[in-house]
């Protein structure tokens, strides 16, 4: 790979680990077509070999639209070292495993009572799904160490903090790490709140100044300003304000029939609770408390937020798919909007063609001097040509502080138990977790029966 400080922008080699991605992977299309300062080849590669051959008829389709500002080569290939070679940026979007095993995640745990909102981060589904996602990392972390050693590399699958955190295990001169957009949410909800509540419209997301401390899905703002104005005692009367009846205003749909909208009372609570703006989705902050939230259907109505089965994200992929054949097919068009995300970003960032802040998942330097050195935490992070620079974060309150390290020390003790299959480490973690409400029995027998559910990704050791 060639050195970034001599890199021309103009043919970079982007490598795409999941590149049959009927999601992310259309996004970074969009993306890169409509900035003009790069361009290069996207190297796709998927398991899914057709997939991956599908996206480069739509990304090569998509850079001879007259309207785009770059036009990039899409190349489908059938080795992931063949697209790993040469790479200058490493893109990886996978879904570990298959909807069968995702909802086992999900809804095998409801036969005991036990509910979850998301089931890919924490909590007994998060715990299963890591089991089958970290061998597929230590696969990929060891490839990227032999094919592109050099390379950048940015992270979008769940659950976020294990996949880093392999990736930093397996090679640990890597140079990863994970992005993900909840906190974009949280910035929109102030901008939001600015405009309902302040009179002040048109401000955008990228205007405010908010500094992120936490772990991914469990992040926190501790503190918010536009324009010099501290949004910090504005929010709290928002919150108290809001708090009993939801605030909605804004949203495209309304979160009674909408799995990722919500109403923020999980948000307004858990701010009245500990003074620092929870910056996530009420879908995940929900699953990282101790049940408060998540107790029944009828609670999580109460919170006005929603339950993301698995059936839904089939049909969302059935729509998916039928919009891929479309897009190859050529009668229909890719829009040009852009997706929001900031991966394209942070790419020109590391070009140095810019300095960026964004919020970012990376190894604990000690810019959260609670947590543990080494763990993966989210906070916000100085882009730069060719490095990142973590922004030490104030002390958070120590109750807050030390729910965080729970699920840290349960996340250290889970990539242990996926990296040696310790299935005796693997049911205490199993069990530690703040959502599990069963006795050791029932306990166990739900831990082997979702094991068993994941047989087809794991290593036999786990069986022996």
């Amino acid at each position: 790979m060639a050195d970034l400080h001599q890199k021309d922008p103009k043919a970079l080699h982007i490598a795409y680990i999941g590149g049959g991605s009927r999601g992310w992977a259309w996004g970074l299309m969009k993306d890169l077509a409509m900035d003009g300062d790069m361009c290069g080849t996207v190297h796709l590669y998927d398991i899914d070999h057709a997939a991956a051959q599908n996206n480069t008829l739509i990304g090569n389709r998509l850079s001879m639209n007259p309207q785009v500002k770059s036009r990039w080569q899409y190349q489908a290939e059938a080795a992931l070292e063949d697209a790993l070679t040469g790479a200058d940026f490493v893109i990886i979007s996978i879904l570990p495993g298959t909807f069968e095993e995702m909802r086992s995640d999900v809804h095998a745990p409801e036969k005991y009572g036990i509910w979850q909102s998301v089931g890919d981060s924490i909590g007994l589904g998060g715990f299963m799904r890591a089991m089958r996602t970290v061998p597929m990392f230590v696969t990929i972390a060891k490839a990227i160490r032999d094919y592109a050693p050099d390379a950048w590399v940015i992270n979008y699958t769940n659950p976020m903090t294990l996949c880093v955190r392999t990736l930093y295990e397996v090679f640990p001169g890597i140079k990863a790490f994970g992005c993900c957009h909840e906190v974009f949410g949280t910035q929109g909800l102030l901008c939001a709140m600015l405009e309902k509540e302040y009179q002040i419209p048109g401000v955008r997301r990228q205007d405010l100044h908010t500094a992120v401390t936490g772990i991914n899905h469990f992040t926190w703002l501790h503190s918010a300003s536009w324009q010099g104005l501290d949004l910090m005692p504005l929010y709290r009367e928002f919150a108290e304000k809001y708090a009993k009846t939801g605030f909605t205003e804004g949203q495209d749909n309304n979160w009674m029939n909408n799995s990722f909208a919500c109403a923020h009372r999980v948000k307004f609570d858990l701010f009245l609770r500990y003074g620092l703006i929870a910056a996530a989705g009420d879908r995940h902050l929900a699953e990282f408390t101790p049940q408060t939230y998540l107790t029944s259907p009828e609670t999580v109505r109460e919170w006005m937020y929603g339950l993301t089965s698995v059936d839904w994200r089939i049909d969302d992929l059935h729509n998916r798919l039928a919009r891929a054949r479309r897009l190859v097919a050529g009668t229909e068009e890719m829009d040009l909007q852009l997706s929001g995300e900031e991966g394209h970003l942070l790419i020109k960032a590391l070009l140095g063609m810019h300095s960026l802040v964004s919020n970012v998942n990376v190894p604990n330097r000690g810019q959260i001097a609670e947590l543990p050195l080494g763990a993966v935490v989210e906070t916000n992070a100085l882009f730069t040509r060719d490095r990142i620079e973590p922004i030490l974060t104030p002390s958070m309150p120590h109750d807050l502080a030390a729910l965080i390290l729970l699920h840290v020390h349960n996340q250290e003790n889970t990539l242990k138990a996926a990296l040696t299959c310790d299935r005796a480490l693997g049911f205490d973690t199993f069990m530690n977790d703040p959502q599990m409400t069963l006795c050791q029995s029932k306990g166990k027998q739900l831990f082997d029966e979702m094991l068993e559910n994941q047989k087809a990704y794991l290593p036999d050791a786990w069986f022996k």
